[in-house]
């Protein structure tokens, strides 16, 4: 049974000085001696890369046929079926966090009204001036028939030499 108690500090760094210790001792008697072991690692290490490397190929070539098929079945599987939810699930969310619009429509509304407004107040204005116009050029009371307009005296009172004359 493994115990979950912690060992005391002491005996913790007692330990971690005599292994300390142990590598400054083997350091100072003997550097060429471990140089000559981690050669022969290296040698050893390389000439079973050298024999391990034709089966490994092999294995590695193996293990990609079958795993080109999971891929694309796996890829598949995202674009029609995880695609598509994780994308409406997305579009759902932005629309939950954008703010609502503002609506125009009451400005609109309202500015084509006083542009109604606007129309009509110019037609009234217009149509008043006509007929201001209009009874000064016809006059009223007792010089009703003296009027004529401005065609009318061009034609018929202007004189040979094209001056115009008043009936008055």
């Amino acid at each position: 049974m493994i115990s979950i108690r912690r060992r005391p500090q002491e005996e913790v760094l007692t330990r971690l000085d005599r292994v300390q210790e142990a590598a400054r001792q083997a350091a100072r008697q003997g550097t060429g001696m471990y140089r000559q072991g981690a050669e022969m690692c290296r040698q050893g290490a390389s000439s079973a890369a050298e024999r391990i490397r034709p089966a490994a190929d092999e294995r590695v070539m193996a293990v990609r046929g079958w795993s080109a098929p999971k891929l694309r079945q796996a890829a598949r599987y995202v674009e029609t079926g995880l695609a598509p939810r994780v994308s409406t699930f997305l579009t759902d969310t932005a629309h939950r966090v954008e703010p609502p619009r503002r609506s125009k429509s009451g400005r609109g509304a309202f500015m084509a009204m006083m542009g109604v407004v606007t129309a009509v107040g110019v037609a009234g204005v217009v149509a008043t001036r006509r007929g201001t116009i209009r009874d000064l050029t016809k006059g009223s009371g007792e010089h009703a028939g003296d009027a004529t307009s401005a065609d009318s005296m061009t034609v018929t009172g202007a004189d040979v030499d094209g001056q115009v004359h008043s009936p008055h």
